[in-house]
């Protein structure tokens, strides 16, 4: 049986149109790690991310110190970046220009509509905040959100809830599932201000219907705000043809940004600008200024989206970002999602045919149309399994209570890779029990 699988796992890395981007990464970095299969919490560093940072340090920063802000060369795409949006140019444009480039390749958003500034949690909150001041001259004052969504969100909107006086409407979902239009609709009302949801689950990976979900929201009068860190990379997105008003995302996943990288925010443009809905974060930083470098009293915001800055751009942590996004428009968003179904079906395939007679099970939706990036299998003892995976050098992750994730990163995980690694967990359920 094994040798079947092998053949079959190479004829599929023979065939993949995508192959040749794994080359493209720091595989011999780790030399202990057989299987990497947690490429949806931290993705693999990329060699042009080596060279990429090593270049910035050396012709940016040195090259140019405080003249890097207003001037400079781009060097992860050896582009000329002195005439930003800002009128600026150099790093000081690198927010909405890196912004730009996220939502090019993976957003489906126009331009002027995505920046990069702070933690996912952080932009969270920003975005939160500036639709629930926005809703509340409508009498609008709940929020509704799923019992499992990521941990962040919830703890943000918990936070949020107790600062304004608003309600939080909590939608019981299943961990082996995920938010459905149904559950969504019998939560709307004529209070509600905001709906958010995760894309992707982060447990079972259950993929929701955005565009359906998002229509239902806009019905019942409310925004809308995805939180797109499990899908960004993997998954096709479409924010401006959906109708999104606002979403955030991670880039140290799918997009291979490294760990603590900068997070993205999305506001759509109808929500920019000086009319009287549009929206306005609370955290009022000089980088969010209109001018930042007045230098006077007041706070007036930058009408686009650039008011989502607060403080000083990341902008060595957006180095290793900018290669990721750069090959993922190499590879294009329709060929890395044709792999991840791929990838994740074949994950599939084994668990029933080598892990199910063990006892294991499978908490992610089996239709590919309703199936993120990554695969979720669950076993009372996962947690010891999982150690003891990590241990042989096969390294997935564990979610709470019994799951262990899968993560397939279609630019940097081979078929055979997942073979390998499940492989690996067959032999340890065998005699776990």
């Amino acid at each position: 049986m094994t040798s079947t699988l092998r053949a079959r796992a190479g004829e599929l890395d023979a065939a993949d149109p995508l192959a040749g981007f794994r080359e493209e990464f720091l595989l011999d970095a780790a030399p202990g790690v057989s299987a990497y299969l947690d490429g949806n919490s931290l993705g693999r560093p990329l060699k042009r991310t080596l060279e990429s940072v090593q270049a910035f340090l050396r012709e940016e920063w040195g090259g140019r110190l405080i003249q890097g802000w207003t001037e400079g060369t781009d060097v992860t795409a050896g582009t000329d970046v002195t005439a930003g949006t800002a009128g600026t140019g150099g790093w000081m444009d690198w927010p909405t220009d890196l912004g730009d480039r996220i939502g090019r390749a993976a957003l489906g958003a126009a331009p002027g509509q995505t920046v990069v500034a702070d933690s996912t949690t952080v932009l969270f909150y920003k975005l939160v905040r500036a639709a629930l001041t926005a809703a509340r001259a409508q009498g609008r004052d709940e929020v509704v959100c799923d019992t499992d969504n990521f941990p962040t969100d919830r703890f943000v909107l918990e936070g949020i809830a107790a600062e304004t006086g608003s309600t939080l409407r909590w939608v019981e979902t299943d961990p082996a599932a995920g938010i459905t239009p149904e559950q969504v609709a019998a939560a709307l009302g004529p209070r509600t201000a905001l709906a958010t949801f995760s894309h992707v689950a982060y447990r079972s990976g259950h993929l929701a219907d955005a565009a359906a979900i998002t229509a239902l929201a806009h019905e019942a009068g409310a925004l809308v705000l995805w939180d797109l860190s499990h899908s960004v990379g993997s998954v096709d997105l479409a924010l401006d043809a959906w109708g999104v008003d606002l979403a955030v995302g991670c880039t140290y996943k799918y997009l291979n940004g490294g760990p603590g990288a900068p997070a993205f925010a999305y506001l759509a443009a109808r929500h920019q600008g000086d009319h009287p809905g549009a929206l306005r974060q609370p955290v009022q930083g000089w980088m969010g200024h209109a001018d930042p470098f007045a230098m006077g009293s007041g706070y007036q915001p930058d009408p686009s989206v650039r008011q989502l800055i607060s403080g000083t751009p990341p902008v060595v942590a957006m180095v290793p970002v900018r290669a990721g996004v750069e090959q993922l428009e190499r590879a294009g968003i329709g060929a890395v999602r044709a792999k991840s179904v791929q990838l994740t079906a074949f994950a599939l395939e084994l668990a029933d045919e080598l892990l199910a007679p063990h006892g294991v099970t499978v908490a992610t939706p089996r239709d590919p149309a309703r199936r993120g990036g990554h695969v979720t299998l669950r076993r009372e003892d996962f947690r010891e399994v999982n150690a003891a995976l990590w241990s042989r050098g096969v390294v997935p992750d564990f979610r709470a209570p019994d799951g262990i994730r899968i993560g397939l990163a279609p630019l940097s995980t081979s078929f055979t890779e997942v073979l390998d690694g499940i492989l690996a967990l067959q032999e340890i359920v065998e005699v776990a029990r």
